[in-house]
């Protein structure tokens, strides 16, 4: 790598950082290449992103960032997983982790808060963004749905009463 890709990599990062929500640090111990891309394509369809760079170059994007804190979690072979979402990155690899032990979730940041592998955990128990939106819209619909239940019961039980009677006069 040369100093212009240096340079053009550390100014990527330091954009990463300013527009997540959550950046988690992971270390890699010994993942192949094909499970490096599957892990890649499970944080794309949580919609988050995973980078390996070099550790001196991502101290150095960290810089002036809400991130700085976590500068001494990146030692030996680091990696981040990024999101928009608080939740997705944590999320994707925390449910890697649990099916590969080659991954291990060193910490990360959310904001301004620093959180340890077991707060990454924690946060990845947590709904996505997406489910909480679906359970609102839940709740807002539930209520009219039951009134509409309520307004139409009467008028059902009037046509069972006079099928009855029809069906009595029938007999």
């Amino acid at each position: 790598m040369d100093r212009a890709e240096k340079t053009e990599m550390v100014a990527t990062l330091n954009r990463t950082f300013n527009e997540s929500a959550v950046v988690v640090v992971t270390r890699n111990h010994g993942l192949t290449v094909a499970q490096v891309e599957d892990l890649r394509a499970k944080m794309r369809d949580a919609g988050a992103s995973y980078k390996v760079a070099k550790n001196r170059l991502t101290k150095i994007a960290l810089k002036d960032t809400q991130y700085e804190p976590i500068t001494d979690l990146f030692v030996g072979p680091t990696a981040l997983a990024t999101s928009g979402d608080p939740v997705a990155a944590a999320k994707a690899a925390s449910d890697f982790a649990k099916a590969n032990e080659k991954l291990e979730i060193v910490g990360g940041a959310m904001g301004e808060t620093i959180l340890s592998a077991a707060e990454v955990n924690q946060l990845a128990a947590l709904p996505s963004l997406d489910e909480l939106r679906a359970k609102i819209v839940g709740l807002v619909q539930a209520p009219a749905t039951k009134i509409a239940q309520i307004a139409a019961a009467p008028a059902g039980q009037l046509a069972r009463v006079f099928g009855a009677y029809a069906a009595k006069e029938d007999a």
